[in-house]
C-alpha cells in the first residue's frame, strides 16, 4: 500500500522532559520520525515541552510548540493547527497516553483527526492490565496468575489466597512507575497504594512473581498489510524481577535453544499481529530456565527504550520505518537506509554482540536504596558491540563511568568471603561485581547461579575473564597473552595493573574497526558505522581510503550517558557541531557510546563510532582516523575529561586549549585571573584533608560551600552550617580515593545569574542573561531560570559584559563558556567559569534565535564573530519571556532527600515560553508536572535562618485563602504575622504529628527547608519524602515557595496562554494602539485587528483588563474583518476565556465603526460566536451615543443553553445548586445565563456576598460551559434591580447579554409584561430591554473614554 494521500499535516507529540524510564530515546525517535515525515513532504507540526532536545530544534517540524504536554494545550494546538492526523507512537508514554485520551473522548473524531501507528482498542489491549490478561488468552498466549484491581481491598483478597511475593504493575505508567516486589503484607500495601495513585486510570495488575525466570525480548514491526518481522531478539542478564531499563541487556539473545527462540518469535509476531499495531512493537517474555513454559510479561505498542537499543544494535531504523507505515507504506516499500539495497521487510542478522549497561544516579544520591526491582532507577546507559560478549561487556564497563576500567576492583577485593557470599543475595547495581569478585575467590558457577539464577553462560563467560586475569597477573606478558587479552576487552591501563609493568616496548597493538552490517556480511552496508576489535582486518581504514574525497577529518566526542548533570542538552551540542563542521566542507566523525541519543543515529555523522570515551579507545581511533582535529567542547565533562591526555599525545583540540580549561578549573590559576582584572569572588581555599576543612571553615566563617574540584552538575557538594556537615561530607568524599583537592567557599546568598558566551579570542557574543528565580545555593541545573533577567540595571548588566568578555579573552577561549555570577549586595562576584557548552545552551539558542553551537564551532575553525551576523557584546533581547523549570524523578529513588541545594538532582527540563514573566512561569511549572491547586492546606516548616522571610511567604498563601499548618518554631513567627494556623507537632513529639498531617488528604503543598538534609532519618526528610510519596509539590526554597504563590494569585489558567510557533516568533515587540471605551459602566479594552496582529489575546485579557496592574477593564474586545458581516468580534473576560457575546460590547463596537468611518451608515452589522447581530444607533452632534441591539431569540431549552435539566425549558425550577437549593430560570442569549429572584435569596440583593456566591454558581457541575448568574429584584413590572456575575469575569457593572435573560426570566415568571420595554438597573447605569416572540432588543449608551497606544 503506497502512501496515503489523504494526509498532509502530521501532528507528533513528543515525551517531554528526561525522567527516570523516559530518557533520550525519544528524542532519537521523534527525530527520526520527523525527519522521515519531512522527506514524505509532509508538514509537521510538532509539541514537546522538553527544550533541551534536537527534536524541538527548528529544522525538524515546520510548526514546533514547546509547550505543556497536557489534555488542555494539546486540544488547543490541534484547534489551531488542524492537523489530519496524530502519530501517538513516538513520544514514549507520555505521547501514548494523551493520544488515547483524545480518542477516547471524542476530540480526535470531532476535529478530524486520524491516529496513526495504533488506535485506542490496541493501546488499551496492551496497556489496560485486563485487557492484555484476555487478549493474551484469547490467542493462546500464557500469562503470569493475576488480577487487575482498582482498589487495595481487592488487591489483598487476591495477596491472600497467591501469597507473597507478588508483582504489582500500575496501568498506564511508564518505568514501571509506582510499582515494584512486595515480599510481606507491609510492603505489598505501600506499593498498591502507591501504583493505584500512579495510574491515570487508578488500576494495577497483581501477579504471581516468578523471580529468577530469564527475561527476553522482541523487537517486532508489522505494517497495515499484516507484514510481521523481528528486528532484534534481546536477553536480560538479571532473571525477571529487575526493570529491563536496570538490566544489563545482551542483543542477540544468546542462551535460547533454536527451539526456544521459535517459540517465543512466533508468540511475538502473533501478538503484534492480533493487536494490529502497525510500528514497532516491544514484547517481553518470562522464560523458565530449565523448561520450555513461558509468560507474556507486556507488551509496548509503541517506539520503547528497548527499540533505541535495538535499532542502534542492529542499525535497523525502526523509527523511521514505524513513521513510514504510520502514512501508508507497508515493509516491501521501505528501503532500508542502512544498507542502502535491501528493504525493510529484510530481518537483520548480527555477527556480533551487543551490551547495554545502565547508568544509576547512586554516585549522586549517596543515601538512596540501591535494591533493584520492578521500577526503574538508571538515568540512562550505555551500550557496546564486540565480536564477543566478554569484550562487549569489558567494553560497558569501562564506558558507563563509574571509576571502573575492568570488572575488578579493589572495593569489591575488600570485601571479606563472608561478604561476598553475603551480597550475592542482594539485587542492587553492584551485583555484577560482586558475581564477579565471587568468580575470582572460586565460587562455583552453580553456586552462584542457584543463588542469582543468572544464566550459567554468562557465568561462564565473565569466568574467562577471571582466568585471563589471573593469567596476566602470574604469567609473563607474551604477544600472544597481550593479544588474548585485547580479544576479551582487556585496556592496556588493566594490563599493566595486572602485570605489574609497564607494556614492553613495541607490545601495544591499536585496535581495528569492523563495520555493523545488519545483516551478518549477506549484504555490504552503506552505513559507517563502527566498533573496534582486535581481528586483522580494518574496514574503517578501507573504507576511508576507498572514499576519499580531499576533505579534512574532524572527530567530535559525544557526552556518553545519560546522568544527573549530563543530560540530552551536550547530545544537542554534540549533534548542531557535526551538522556545522559539514556544512563547513568537513567529513565528520563522531565518537559516542550512548544509544538512546540522535548522534548515535546512524545518519547524524559522515561516520560513527560506537566505542568508550576513554583515553586508549578514542586514540585507537584518532589512530585510524588521523583527524586535522578533534572537538571536545559539546561533550560535557566526559568529552572535557580527555582533553589533557589528547593535547600530550600531539592532537589538535579545535577550542579552547587543555591549558585554557586547566585555568578555568585550577583554583589557584584561577584566582590569579580574577585579582588581575579586579573581579570579586567569594573567598576559598582548597583543602585535601578533614582537618584542613575545619580549619578553613572557622577562619571564613559559616556557612561555606563545598566541593570537588573537576565535576559537573554539582556532584558531591554541599552547604555546611556545622563542623559535623563538614565531617560527614569529608568522610563520603575521601572515600572516593579523591586526586585533586576539594574547594571550600564562603557561601553568599544573593542573585544568581548565567551567561552562555561565545568568543573567538577577540571578541565575545553573550546570547542572553539568565536569572535564577532561587537565590544561590541551589545548582543551577535544579533552578528555576529566567531569561532575560529582570533584577539587574544598567551598571551591572554592563559589568556582566565586561566580566565575561575579560574572563573569555584571557582564558583564550574559543568557543562557547558558560559563566555563573553572583549579585551580593549590589556586587558582582564570579561563581564559576566552564569553557564548554553547558546545560543552557540548547533553551537559550531556540528562545534568542542565536544559533550557539553552530557560531561557535565556526570560531574554533578560526572565523571571527563579527563576520558572522550577529554582531558583538549583548545580543538583542528578546520579546518573549523563557523560564526553564526543571524536572526531578525522585518518586523513583527510595530514600533520596527531595531538598535541592548546591548538588544536582533534577533529571530533566522543560520550557514556559510567554511574553510575560507570570504566563512564562505558569506554562513551566504546569509543564514540569505541578497541579498548582488554588485552594488547600499549606504546610511549612523552615529553617532557622529562613525564618526572618517565612511570614511574608506565608502571607502570601494566606491571602489566597489556604489554610496555613506549622511546626511551632514556624507558626510563632506566623502568627506574629497576624495569620491563624494551626499548630502540628513534630514527629516525635506526637501522634498528631506532621506525617499524619501530610498523609491526611489536607495539604497541597509542603514549604520545608532545613539546615541539614540527605540522611533518610532525619526528620525533615521523611516529611519531604513523604510529600514524594502522596504527589504533593515540596517546595524547598523560599523563592521557589513565592513564585508558586504568584502563579496562584495569576489568572492564567490552561485555557489562555499563548501558544509559541518557536519557528514563527516575534522578532521584536509590537506597538498596539486601542481605544477604551464603556456601556453601563461595562468597561473593555477595544483593539482595531483590521490592521494589527495579536497572537494571544487569551493572555493580553489578562494583562490588559488588570484594574492595578494593566489599562483596566472587564476585558478585551477585538474586531477583525468579516466575510459576513462588517465586523467580527472576539470578546474576552477577565481570566482569558472567550464570550460568545456580549451585547454592551456590541454598542461599542457599532459606536467605533461608525464614529471612524469604517461603517457610514446608522446601523452596523456583526459577527459573534452566538450569530450575526445588528446594532442601530442614535447620534448626538454627529457622534454615537446610544445604540440598540438586535440580541435575536431568547433560547430556554436546557440542551441548548446548556444547563443539565430535564425537560423543554428550565424556568422557575428548584434545584440543588452552588451548595443551596434555590429556584432558577435559564436562558442563553449567545452565552449560558442563570437568573435567581431576590425571594430565593438569603440576604438582601445590596448585602449579597458575590464574591462567595458567584463562583459556586459559575462553576457548579449543574452548568457544562459554566454560567453567567443574575440575582434580581423586582422593583415593578417595568423595572428590575440586578447584580451579575460573570464567568471568567466577577462581578461587573453591568452585562448587557444578562439584562436581557433577566427580562426573559421575569416576563417567563409572570413578573414582567411581553412587548414592552423594561428598565434594568445596574451598578453602572440603567438599561432597556424588549423581550418579543422574534427577539430579544437591548437597548443603552456607549463612551468612549480614551485612546491609548502600548508596548506588547
Amino acid at each position: 500500500m503506497p502512501l496515503n494521500k489523504e494526509l498532509k499535516k502530521v501532528m507528533v507529540i513528543g515525551s517531554g522532559p528526561i525522567i527516570i524510564g523516559q530518557a533520550a530515546e525519544f528524542d532519537y525517535a521523534g527525530s527520526q520520525a520527523c525527519r522521515a515525515l519531512k522527506e514524505e513532504g509532509f508538514e509537521v507540526v510538532l509539541v514537546n515541552s522538553n527544550p533541551a532536545t534536537i527534536m524541538t530544534d527548528n529544522a525538524m517540524a515546520d510548526e514546533i510548540y514547546i509547550e505543556p504536554l497536557t489534555l488542555p494545550t494539546i486540544k488547543r494546538i490541534i484547534e489551531k493547527e488542524r492537523p489530519d492526523s496524530l502519530l501517538s507512537t513516538l513520544g514514549g508514554q507520555t505521547g501514548l497516553t494523551l493520544s488515547m485520551q483524545l480518542a477516547k473522548e471524542g476530540f480526535l473524531d470531532k476535529m478530524g483527526v486520524k491516529l496513526l501507528g495504533a488506535n485506542p482498542e490496541t493501546i488499551d489491549k496492551a496497556e489496560d492490565r485486563q485487557s492484555f490478561k484476555d487478549t493474551m488468552l484469547k490467542i493462546g498466549q500464557p500469562v503470569i496468575p493475576s488480577v487487575v484491581v482498582n482498589d487495595l481491598e481487592s488487591a489483598m483478597a487476591f495477596a491472600h489466597s497467591n501469597g507473597y511475593p507478588l508483582i504489582i504493575r500500575p496501568a498506564f505508567t511508564l518505568g514501571g512507575s509506582g510499582g515494584g516486589i512486595a515480599s510481606s503484607e507491609e510492603e505489598f500495601i505501600e506499593i498498591a497504594e502507591n501504583g493505584l495513585r500512579s495510574s491515570p486510570i487508578h488500576q494495577i495488575l497483581v501477579e504471581k512473581c516468578i523471580a529468577g525466570w530469564k527475561e527476553i525480548e522482541f523487537e517486532v514491526m508489522r505494517d497495515s498489510a499484516g507484514n510481521v518481522i523481528t528486528i532484534c531478539s534481546m536477553e536480560n542478564l538479571d532473571p525477571v524481577g529487575v526493570h529491563t531499563g536496570d538490566s544489563i541487556v545482551i542483543a542477540p539473545a544468546v542462551t535460547l535453544s533454536d527451539k526456544e527462540y521459535q517459540m517465543l518469535r512466533t508468540a511475538a509476531l502473533s501478538i503484534i499481529d492480533e493487536l494490529k499495531i502497525e510500528g514497532g512493537c516491544n514484547c517481553q517474555f518470562a522464560l523458565h530456565p530449565e523448561s520450555m513454559e513461558y509468560a507474556v510479561i507486556e507488551v509496548n505498542p509503541r517506539v520503547s527504550r528497548s527499540s533505541a537499543l535495538a535499532s542502534k544494535a542492529t542499525g535497523y531504523p525502526i523509527a523511521k520505518v514505524a513513521a513510514k507505515i504510520a502514512i501508508g507504506y507497508t515493509l516491501p516499500e521501505i528501503l532500508n537506509a542502512v544498507t542502502g539495497k535491501t528493504y525493510a521487510c529484510f530481518e537483520p542478522a548480527l555477527d556480533y554482540v551487543v551490551v547495554k549497561f545502565p547508568k544509576w544516579p547512586f554516585d549522586k544520591f549517596v543515601y538512596a536504596k540501591r535494591t533493584l526491582g520492578t521500577q526503574m532507577k538508571a538515568t540512562g546507559e550505555v551500550m557496546a558491540i564486540g565480536t564477543t560478549f566478554e569484550q562487549a561487556i569489558m567494553k560497558a564497563v569501562r564506558g558507563v563511568e563509574i571509576g571502573m576500567s575492568s570488572l575488578s576492583h579493589k572495593k569489591y577485593r575488600t570485601l571479606s568471603d563472608e561478604e561476598i557470599a553475603e551480597r550475592l543475595h542482594n539485587v542492587d547495581d553492584e551485583r555484577i561485581f560482586i558475581v564477579y569478585e565471587a568468580l575470582r575467590r572460586g565460587t562455583s558457577i552453580d553456586e552462584i547461579h542457584s543463588i542469582t539464577m543468572i544464566d550459567e553462560w554468562f557465568l561462564s563467560k565473565l569466568r574467562n575473564l577471571v582466568r585471563l586475569e589471573k593469567r596476566l597477573a602470574s604469567e609473563p606478558l607474551t604477544k600472544e597473552l597481550y593479544l588474548t587479552a585485547k580479544k576479551l576487552g582487556f585496556p592496556d591501563k588493566v594490563i599493566e595493573e595486572l602485570t605489574g609493568n609497564a607494556l614492553p616496548a613495541g607490545m601495544h597493538r591499536s585496535a581495528v574497526y569492523k563495520m555493523v552490517d545488519t545483516c551478518a556480511a549477506e549484504f555490504s552496508a552503506e552505513t559507517p558505522y563502527f566498533y573496534s576489535t582486535y581481528d586483522d582486518e580494518n574496514e574503517a581504514a578501507e573504507f576511508i581510503d576507498e572514499h576519499k574525497d580531499g576533505k579534512k577529518t574532524v572527530i567530535v566526542f559525544g557526552a556518553g550517558p545519560i546522568r544527573i548533570g549530563q543530560g540530552i542538552e551536550f547530545d544537542y551540542a554534540s549533534v548542531h557541531c557535526v551538522w556545522s563542521l559539514k556544512k563547513a566542507g568537513y567529513d565528520v566523525v563522531i565518537v559516542n557510546n550512548n544509544p538512546e541519543t540522535v548522534s548515535t543515529d546512524f545518519d547524524t555523522a559522515d561516520r560513527l563510532y560506537f566505542e568508550p570515551l576513554t583515553n586508549e579507545d578514542v586514540m585507537n581511533i584518532i589512530e585510524t582516523e588521523k583527524p586535522f582535529g578533534v572537538v571536545v567542547a559539546f561533550g560535557g565533562q566526559t568529552a572535557i575529561k580527555l582533553t589533557k591526555f589528547m593535547s600530550e599525545n600531539g592532537v589538535n583540540i579545535l577550542g579552547t586549549s587543555a591549558d585554557s580549561i586547566d585555568a578555568a578549573e585550577d583554583r589557584e590559576r584561577f584566582d590569579e585571573l580574577l585579582e588581575l582584572h579586579h573581579f570579586k569572588r567569594p573567598e576559598g581555599y582548597t583543602v585535601m584533608t578533614t582537618e584542613e576543612a575545619l580549619q578553613i571553615a572557622n577562619r571564613i566563617g559559616y556557612p561555606v560551600l563545598m566541593r570537588p574540584s573537576y565535576v559537573l552538575g554539582g556532584q558531591n557538594m554541599i552547604i555546611a552550617f556545622t563542623d559535623d556537615d563538614i565531617k560527614e561530607y569529608m568522610a563520603i568524599i575521601l572515600s572516593h580515593n579523591i586526586e585533586n583537592p576539594v574547594l571550600i567557599d564562603k557561601y553568599l546568598m544573593g542573585i544568581e545569574l548565567e551567561v552562555d558566551a561565545i568568543c573567538d579570542g577577540k571578541d565575545i557574543l553573550i546570547a542572553g542573561i539568565m536569572e535564577h528565580v532561587e537565590r544561590t545555593g541551589i545548582h543551577s541545573g535544579d533552578s528555576i531560570a529566567v531569561y532575560p533577567s529582570w533584577n539587574i540595571n544598567d551598571r551591572l548588566r554592563q559589568d556582566i559584559i565586561n566580566c565575561t568578555k575579560n574572563l573569555s579573552v584571557s582564558l583564550k577561549i574559543s568557543g562557547l563558556v558558560n559563566i555563573q555570577y553572583c549579585i551580593y549586595k549590589d556586587e558582582l562576584y564570579v561563581i564559576e567559569v566552564n569553557p564548554r557548552s553547558s546545560r543552557t545552551i540548547p533553551y537559550i539558542s531556540k528562545v534568542t534565535g542565536v544559533p550557539m553551537v553552530d557560531l561557535a564551532t565556526r570560531c574554533m575553525l578560526g572565523e571571527k564573530l563579527a563576520d558572522m551576523g550577529y554582531g558583538t557584546g549583548l545580543y538583542k533581547t528578546s520579546p518573549y519571556v523563557a523560564v526553564k523549570v526543571p524536572v526531578f524523578s525522585f518518586e523513583k529513588l527510595m530514600n533520596v532527600d527531595n531538598h535541592l541545594g548546591p548538588e544536582m538532582k533534577s533529571t530533566g527540563e522543560v520550557l514556559g515560553l510567554a511574553s510575560t514573566r507570570e504566563e512564562a512561569l505558569y506554562k513551566g511549572l504546569v509543564a514540569a508536572g505541578y497541579t498548582l491547586k488554588k485552594s488547600g492546606g499549606v504546610f511549612i516548616t523552615v529553617r532557622d535562618s529562613d525564618k526572618s522571610e517565612i511570614g511574608e511567604t506565608a502571607k502570601r498563601y494566606y491571602d489566597l485563602g489556604f489554610d496555613l499548618y506549622a511546626t511551632r518554631g514556624t507558626a510563632k513567627i506566623i502568627e506574629d504575622y497576624g495569620m491563624k494556623v494551626k499548630l502540628v507537632d513534630k514527629i516525635h513529639e506526637g501522634e498528631n504529628n506532621t506525617l499524619k498531617l501530610i498523609e491526611s488528604g489536607w495539604i497541597d503543598y509542603v514549604i520545608s527547608t532545613s539546615a541539614k538534609g540527605r540522611i533518610p532519618t532525619r526528620d525533615s526528610v521523611k516529611i519531604r519524602r513523604k510529600t514524594v510519596e502522596r504527589g504533593i509539590p515540596c517546595l524547598t526554597s523560599i523563592d521557589t515557595a513565592n513564585a508558586v504563590a504568584d502563579c496562584l494569585k495569576s489568572r492564567y489558567s490552561q485555557a489562555c496562554t499563548e501558544l509559541v510557533d518557536i519557528n514563527h516568533m516575534r522578532s521584536e515587540k509590537q506597538t498596539l494602539e486601542f481605544t477604551k471605551m464603556e456601556a453601563c459602566g461595562n468597561d473593555y479594552i477595544y483593539v482595531n485587528c483590521f490592521n494589527q496582529k495579536i497572537d494571544n489575546p487569551e493572555g493580553l485579557s489578562i494583562r490588559f483588563a488588570d484594574r492595578h496592574f494593566g489599562i483596566g477593564g472587564d476585558g478585551v474586545v477585538l474586531m477583525y474583518p468579516s466575510d459576513v458581516a462588517d465586523v467580527r468580534m472576539r470578546m474576552f473576560n477577565l481570566d482569558g476565556t472567550e464570550g460568545k457575546m456580549c451585547g454592551n460590547a456590541a454598542r461599542c463596537i457599532a459606536k467605533y465603526l461608525i464614529d471612524n468611518g469604517i461603517v457610514n451608515r446608522d446601523y452596523v452589522t456583526i459577527e459573534t460566536l452566538s450569530g450575526i447581530r445588528k446594532v442601530t444607533v442614535e447620534k448626538v452632534n454627529g457622534v454615537v451615543s446610544y445604540a440598540t441591539v438586535d440580541m435575536g431569540r431568547a433560547e430556554l431549552n436546557p440542551a441548548m443553553i446548556p444547563v443539565k435539566l430535564p425537560g423543554d425549558t428550565a424556568i422557575g425550577v428548584p434545584t440543588k445548586v452552588a451548595d443551596g437549593r434555590y429556584r432558577i430560570t435559564c436562558v442563553s442569549m449567545g452565552n449560558p445565563h442563570c437568573v435567581v429572584f431576590s425571594e430565593d435569596l438569603d440576604s438582601p440583593l445590596d448585602y449579597l456576598d458575590l464574591e462567595k456566591l458567584g463562583p459556586k454558581f459559575e462553576n457548579d457541575p449543574l452548568f457544562p460551559e459554566r454560567v453567567n448568574t443574575e440575582f434580581i429584584k423586582v422593583l415593578n413590572p417595568k423595572t428590575l434591580k440586578m447584580r451579575v456575575w460573570e464567568r471568567g469575569s466577577g462581578e461587573t457593572w453591568a452585562c448587557g447579554s444578562g439584562a436581557c435573560a433577566a427580562v426573559v426570566a421575569a416576563v417567563e415568571n409572570g413578573y414582567c409584561p411581553k412587548n414592552e420595554d423594561i428598565t434594568v438597573k445596574l451598578k453602572g447605569g440603567d438599561l432597556r430591554i424588549r423581550y418579543t416572540d422574534d427577539a430579544v432588543y437591548l437597548s443603552g449608551g456607549c463612551v468612549k473614554i480614551y485612546e491609548g497606544k502600548t508596548i506588547i
